[in-house]
């Protein structure tokens, strides 16, 4: 299996080397050459499997000579077995034909967890046998930086930086950031928003003096293996509630477009998703765009879903890229408009969209009215991220007959504010997390500025040369 970049100038590379770059060097993210295709029978004789017979199952056709079977088998084991539910991402019924996919049951919380544990694992196996020292820097909007540092933290060469908007998070997620005591950690709080992060980010890795200087790679869900860990529970879901002999249908709260993204890669794979929803909050440009055909910014606003406060969604580029018939010059067109504002999507590509996804938003209002009912017709507390997922699958249901699964992102407990403000109900943390609050602070506040950064990275890790 081979990966090209969606902006088509950067040379192929395999499983292993894709992984580790993260970002393509001409600034594209990397996706497979061709789409691997699971039989009805192949997708059927998941059910039953354990988590990790199937991840396997799923997983194996993209990663190639990478990694034996037993070494990719021994990875995924190790990955999840730290997961505190038995079935690793079980299924909650919320209605006659209405479901939560729970993806929080890691060691951080959120779904982020199910495709960092894997990550970690893979770069662990992957440097010890090349015997390299990598420096991963991350961008967060809050849960991919707690999981990053989880996933890494006291791994033998590896530096983590995470860099996350000041002020923009909440306390549980800042503080999964920024108390870990492992010296190879390092918390970053960026003057700015999420997208400002992640532009910084993006900056380092283009620096290709500085990336090679200092061994840069990345794990944002800009990485490839961290959609196709993701793509892993849309199979068994879909197989629990009666795939491949009936369809089902998805909606994710979205904010980067990595987690519905691997929703698209499943329903390539040959999985029959009817319906896959967008849910956004009130940084709806992902809804505006199938709506208007219009991609374009308008300015990130603080919502009491902060893991969704995102304009520059990252993924999207890699759906561009099939809307475009792969086209990477004209993926890399669209991509220098957005950064002046925004483009329009040709007709051919919005009907394209249109007939992969469904979209709704969710304001604020409408976010605190569907934590207090889900709590009212079935005692759950759930997150607000997960809670405008409940809102667009409403709003966007269909047919009835059809099961329709919402992911539940994160745990209550990491939004406590936002679930007691709409429940009266104050969720807690998980006794083994009781003491987060208690835990001293670590973190180092940066300028919005790429210089800076690199000034901070440099001095951890190879000291001036690296600047």
């Amino acid at each position: 299996m081979q990966y090209v970049s969606t902006r088509g100038a950067a040379p192929k590379l395999g499983f292993e080397e894709a992984m580790l770059a993260g970002l393509a060097r001409d600034g594209g993210l990397y996706v497979p050459e061709t789409w691997p295709r699971m039989s009805e029978a192949e997708i059927a004789a998941l059910a039953g499997l354990s988590y990790e017979e199937a991840a396997f199952r799923v997983m194996r056709p993209f990663i190639g000579d990478a990694f034996t079977d037993r070494e990719l088998e021994g990875i995924i084991g190790r990955a999840y077995a730290g997961f505190r539910h038995a079935a690793r991402v079980p299924l909650r019924q919320t209605g006659p034909n209405d479901w939560l996919l729970e993806l929080f049951h890691g060691p951080t919380l959120a779904f982020k967890d199910v495709a960092m544990q894997l990550i970690g694992q893979l770069f662990e196996a992957s440097l010890a046998r090349s015997g390299r020292r990598i420096t991963i820097v991350g961008a967060t909007s809050g849960d991919t930086g707690s999981a990053a540092i989880e996933a890494f933290r006291g791994r033998a060469g590896v530096e983590v930086f995470i860099l996350f908007p000041d002020g923009r998070v909440s306390e549980v997620q800042r503080r999964q950031m920024t108390t870990p005591a492992e010296a190879n950690v390092h918390a970053l709080a960026i003057a700015g928003d999420f997208d400002d992060a992640q532009a910084r980010l993006k900056d380092l890795f283009n620096d290709h003096a500085f990336r090679d200087g200092v061994g840069l790679a990345g794990v944002n869900s800009i990485n490839w293996a961290r959609v196709l860990a993701q793509t892993v529970y849309y199979f068994t879901a879909a197989v629990a509630l009666g795939a491949p002999h009936r369809p089902v249908s998805f909606t994710v709260p979205t904010g980067n477009f990595g987690d519905v993204f691997a929703g698209y890669v499943a329903r390539r794979m040959g999985l029959p998703i009817e319906r896959l929803v967008i849910a956004t909050n009130q940084n709806d440009i992902l809804h505006r765009t199938l709506e208007t055909g219009a991609h374009r910014r308008a300015g990130v606003r603080a919502s009491i879903s902060p893991s969704m406060d995102i304009e520059v969604s990252s993924n999207f580029e890699r759906l561009l890229f099939e809307l475009y018939d792969r086209e990477g010059a004209a993926v890399a067109g669209l991509m220098g408009e957005l950064a002046g504002g925004g483009f329009e999507l040709s007709q051919g590509a919005l009907g394209r969209l249109r007939a992969e996804f469904d979209s709704a938003r969710a304001s604020e209002e409408e976010t605190r009215a569907a934590i207090a009912a889900a709590w009212a017709a079935t005692g759950e507390l759930v997150c607000p991220h997960t809670a405008t997922g409940l809102h667009a699958a409403r709003v966007r249901r269909g047919d009835p007959r059809v099961p329709m699964v919402v992911l539940a992102t994160a745990h209550p407990a990491k939004f406590p504010d936002a679930v007691e403000a709409a429940t009266g109900e104050r969720p807690a943390l998980p006794g083994w997390m009781a003491d987060l609050m208690a835990r001293p602070e670590r973190v180092t506040r940066v300028a919005n500025d790429v210089a800076a950064i690199k000034d901070v990275i440099g001095r951890a890790t190879v000291g001036e040369g690296a600047r």
